[in-house]
């Protein structure tokens, strides 16, 4: 079996957080000893004085893990900003040594590792260390969500460029209705040309508030790496 896989997305509000925790109910409901990671988490909001990682601690709360949550989410910041620039305004520094220490240390306690991304896959938690550097370092294959609607052609054909430049395996897309609309022409034809000219599979289509992870987990189940 994977040891674990990485979500990216097209962008930001693309439904990352939703997908990642449907993921880890699914597998933990087949019994899969699932651990969760979210590295870096911006516009955190403060309970008690402290920084609070809302979609970190979601997807706790999906893998039903009691994990420290200084290794589940190593980097919090109260701006809503790509970590790189959450980071310098808070005057913090992001190592990505620490991250990658804290995710080899979750992943001796579970047998499956889910990892989320922030926004996509070219966002810089340092100025010279994007997401996709973490994603290569962490030899996890990918899934990237994506939105239904116009413009996700190009936005994924992009990201899924940066990934395969880079050698890294791609699990699958997954398109995501994070927002309740009925789809229209654009929504109904996006997928299969995304499909066609990537040679990249759809690995699920999420209508707006579904539970069905079923065709999503089955995709990763056959990724070979």
């Amino acid at each position: 079996m994977l040891k674990g896989v990485f979500i990216t997305g097209t962008d930001t509000g693309v439904g990352k957080t939703y997908v990642a925790a449907g993921i880890a109910v699914a597998l933990k409901q087949r019994g899969v000893n699932i651990g969760v990671m979210k590295p870096a988490e911006t516009g955190c909001g403060m309970r008690a004085g402290r920084l609070v990682p809302r979609d970190a601690l979601r997807l706790m709360k999906a893998a039903h893990v009691r994990d420290p949550l200084s290794l589940v989410n190593p980097c919090r910041f109260r701006k809503p900003l790509a970590p790189s620039v959450a980071a310098e305004l808070e005057r913090k520094k992001i190592d990505p040594k620490k991250i990658i220490k804290a995710y080899h240390a979750l992943s001796k306690r579970h047998d499956f590792m889910i990892v989320e991304g922030a926004g996509g896959i070219m966002v810089p938690l340092t100025r010279r260390y994007l997401y996709l550097d973490l994603a290569y370092e962490l030899g996890l294959p990918v899934i990237v969500v994506a939105r239904p609607g116009l413009g996700t052609i190009n936005h994924t054909l992009l990201t899924l460029s940066a990934l395969k430049e880079r050698g890294i395996t791609i699990s699958g897309i997954v398109i995501n209705y994070a927002r309740n609309r009925k789809p229209g022409p654009a929504e109904k034809t996006s997928p299969a040309m995304i499909e066609k000219i990537s040679g990249v599979p759809i690995a699920g289509i999420i209508p707006y508030g579904s539970k069905d992870f079923t065709m999503i987990i089955d995709c990763l189940l056959k990724t070979k790496i």
